[in-house]
C-alpha cells in the first residue's frame, strides 16, 4: 500500500490530508449529535420541572435564575429549553420570549451544523483531486523523454504507469462516497435534533405562555 502511495505521486497526499480531516469530522460529528448528548437524561427532566414550578408559583418565585442558569450549562440544546424560563421569569411578554427564542435557537443550530459544511466540501473535492492527479500521472507519462524523442516504450511499462495514474482516481472516489454517504447522515441526525428541540420548547413555551398561544 505504501509504494502505491508513493508510485501515485504528490497528488495523493492533498487526498490523504482530506481524508482524514474528513474522517475526524464524521466522527467527531457522530458522537456530538447523539440524543443522549444533545438531551441528557436530566436535562429535559430537570426544564419541565422547573417549568411546572414555575406554573404553580405565584409569578415564578418558586424558580430562581440560578437555577434556570444551571439549567443552561447542562447540554448544547438546554440554552434553548432555559431561554423561555428566563424570559418568563424576567417578565417578557410572549413577542418578547419569541424574539429571543428565535436568536437563541439561530446559535443552536451553528452548533448542531458545525463543520458538516466541511464535511461536504470534502465530498466534493476529493473525486476532482483524484481526476488532477491522474491527469498529472498521464501527463508524466506521456511526457516522459522517451516519448519526445520518439523511442519505443515498453507496453508493460506504459500499462503500469497508466495503472498507477488511476489510483489518484481510485482513490479520490475512495474518499468522496463514504464522505457523501457521512454527511447524508450526520445531516439527517442534525435535523433530527433540531426537530427536537424545536418541539420540547414549543411545549415549554405553551406552557408558560398558554393565553398568548391562543389568541
Amino acid at each position: 500500500m505504501y509504494s502505491i502511495l508513493l508510485s501515485a505521486g504528490w497528488p495523493i497526499w492533498p487526498l490523504l490530508i482530506i481524508s482524514i480531516l474528513g474522517l475526524a469530522i464524521a466522527l467527531e460529528r457522530c458522537w456530538y449529535l447523539r440524543q443522549i448528548h444533545i438531551f441528557p437524561k436530566n436535562c429535559l427532566e430537570t426544564a419541565f420541572t422547573l417549568t411546572n414550578q414555575m406554573l404553580s408559583s405565584k409569578g415564578g418565585s418558586a424558580v430562581s435564575d440560578l437555577q434556570v442558569a444551571e439549567l443552561a450549562q447542562l447540554s448544547p440544546a438546554s440554552p434553548l429549553l432555559a431561554c423561555t424560563l428566563k424570559e418568563k421569569l424576567s417578565g417578557s411578554s410572549a413577542e418578547s420570549a419569541l424574539e429571543e427564542l428565535q436568536a437563541t435557537a439561530q446559535s443552536t443550530w451553528l452548533k448542531l451544523d458545525r463543520y458538516l459544511g466541511a464535511l461536504a466540501t470534502i465530498a466534493t473535492i476529493a473525486p476532482l483531486l483524484g481526476l488532477f492527479g491522474t491527469v498529472v500521472g498521464m501527463i508524466e507519462i506521456f511526457g516522459s523523454q522517451g516519448a519526445i524523442n520518439g523511442a519505443a516504450g515498453s507496453p508493460q511499462q506504459l500499462a503500469h504507469g497508466i495503472s498507477v495514474a488511476l489510483y489518484n482516481t481510485a482513490f479520490g472516489l475512495l474518499i468522496a462516497i463514504p464522505a457523501l454517504a457521512a454527511w447524508r447522515g450526520l445531516r439527517s441526525m442534525a435535523n433530527q435534533r433540531q426537530r427536537e428541540c424545536e418541539e420540547f420548547t414549543r411545549q415549554i413555551f405553551k406552557k408558560l405562555y398558554p393565553t398568548d398561544n391562543a389568541k
